[in-house]
């Protein structure tokens, strides 16, 4: 493997796929603590007694403590399979330890609507706003907004008239961080979604705002305003790609591309490429960027052809196919032979794993949440929000486009939005609510021992457990359920056996003689 993959670990985890379900059929039901839905494709149940399960790890590298966990989970996941949840809950409680104790955040006051609930100075700045607006003085407005939004944020009027007068006086883009400011205090607030949507629509942001559109209504599908926010994200998704295609109409440009867009079929993606062969491509859609950036992939890496383990992956994965919420994409899911604890998503819903997020991974929960993450990169069409961005496209060009896509760097918004979505859509397929939290802990004692790239890549780390540990408690996801030892510690020796397999072969194929160790 070439050093950007070895780099790449997690780019999207965090810790930085055409589905079955329409927009307005999903509905993302969360199993809830008191509850737990059966697995529809989990292995039958047994009545007897599950046989001794392989440890995740050869026994020599695992301590007794690790050993009894593991125990405890192989036989809670039995108990669950056999219906009798409520002893397999108090196994599942036994083998985790609870949430870390940390000091708790400050109280964020609750949203306000009505202008007599603010403390005296607000009620004195809003009225300054309003007669400030009767006599047309834009900058009175502005300046008594300002100060109201600042000391009393949660006064979603203010918000949103603080945003309309930004606009009226031209200042968009102003406008637009006031909005997003506002509803990443305040994201369950459908009033500032649909403005921020809006004010995103006014900067000509089509693409942002299909994206913070899309979010809240995957997020909240029982709200009244999610209907109108997924035709929202549809309707901005559309115009994003007509203002692309303006782009290549000018005289130059068109007559390149009548050549250039060929290359989607039999060019070298994994070679060199221009701005325009970028630009072109994008303007195909995100579902065809992915699928030819995939064809290059299966040239440029060493993906695993095992049937069982290629399999057991697509299987995890297309579980989560169901919540994702966008039929548009063709969703697949990919295993590379390469040790590092690496995951990445394509546009498109691509998305990649390597066969050392396997063997790191205690449980089908925590490689299930690597999963959701990836899937929810795409789902929310970060990658490709990126390649439409300048610094993309210069970095990439006459480059390597597969390993440019490889390495984005997605913000912390980013991060965070698919922490929250994926983990959602984890607790939504019935298994335990905790799995990318659980990986998220295991990889930070790792980086206690030995540096990892993706957390030196990913700064926050603690404040992003902390925000997951929330999210589970505030919405009642369950983390006491199946967890899927067994059959995952069953992949996992098989993968120890192909990637000594494949090292063998390699050593071989240089003409070595001695068989490495498996990882």
């Amino acid at each position: 493997m070439t050093s950007v993959w070895k780099s790449v670990v997690i780019g999207s985890l965090l810790l930085p796929a055409p589905g079955t379900i329409s927009l307005a059929q999903n509905q993302l039901p969360v199993p809830q603590v008191e509850r737990s839905r059966p697995l529809p494709s989990t292995p039958p149940a047994s009545s007897q007694p599950p046989a001794a399960a392989p440890s995740p790890q050869p026994e020599s590298e695992i301590s007794a403590e690790a050993a009894q966990r593991h125990r405890q989970l192989v036989q809670a996941d039995h108990l669950h399979q056999q219906g009798q949840i409520v002893p397999a809950e108090a196994l599942y409680r036994q083998a985790k330890d609870p949430f870390r104790a940390r000091p708790e955040p400050p109280a964020r006051p609750q949203p306000l609507q009505d202008p007599a609930q603010l403390p005296p100075a607000g009620r004195v700045y809003w009225r300054e706003a309003q007669a400030g607006e009767q006599q047309g003085q834009s900058s009175r407005v502005q300046v008594a907004l300002r100060l109201l939004t600042q000391e009393y944020p949660q006064f979603i009027p203010g918000q949103l008239h603080q945003a309309a007068a930004l606009q009226q006086a031209g200042q968009t883009a102003e406008a637009v961080t006031v909005l997003e400011r506002a509803t990443a205090l305040y994201p369950n607030q459908p009033q500032l979604v649909q403005a921020q949507v809006a004010a995103q629509v006014a900067a000509e942001q089509w693409l942002e705002a299909s994206i913070t559109a899309r979010q809240f209504a995957l997020l909240h599908p029982d709200d009244p305003a999610a209907p109108e926010l997924r035709q929202q994200a549809d309707t901005q998704l559309q115009r994003f790609r007509s203002a692309l295609r303006k782009k290549l109409t000018g005289q130059a440009i068109a007559g390149a591309l009548t050549g250039i867009l060929s290359y989607g079929l039999t060019g070298s993606i994994a070679g060199p490429v221009s701005s325009i062969q970028i630009t072109a491509l994008m303007l195909q859609g995100e579902s065809t960027v992915g699928r030819r950036v995939v064809e290059r992939a299966q040239r440029q890496l060493k993906l695993a052809e095992d049937p069982e383990l290629v399999g057991y992956v697509n299987e995890l994965g297309q579980k989560l196919v169901q919540t994702a919420g966008r039929s548009d994409f063709e969703y697949e899911f990919y295993v590379v032979l390469d040790d590092e604890l690496n995951a990445f998503s394509l546009p498109g819903g691509k998305v990649f794993v390597n066969t050392g997020a396997i063997l790191r991974s205690r449980s089908e929960a925590e490689l299930l949440g690597l999963l959701a993450h990836e899937l929810a990169h795409s789902v929310l069409s970060h990658g490709f929000l990126l390649m439409t961005q300048s610094s993309f496209v210069e970095n990439v060009s006459g480059g390597n486009l597969l390993a440019g896509l490889a390495t984005l760097g997605y913000t912390r918004h980013m991060e965070r939005q698919a922490d929250l979505l994926g983990t959602r859509m984890l607790a939504s397929t019935g298994y335990a609510a905790d799995g990318l939290r659980n990986l998220m802990v295991t990889l930070q004692q790792q980086e206690r021992r030995a540096p990892l790239t993706w957390l030196s890549e990913h700064p926050g780390t603690e404040a992003r457990l902390q925000s997951l540990e929330t999210l589970i408690q505030q919405n009642g996801y369950n983390r006491y359920t199946y967890e899927g030892v067994s059959r995952h510690a069953e992949i996992q020796a098989r993968v120890r056996q192909l990637w000594a397999d494949h090292l063998a072969a390699e050593a071989q194929r240089r003409g070595g003689k001695k068989r490495p160790e498996t990882p």
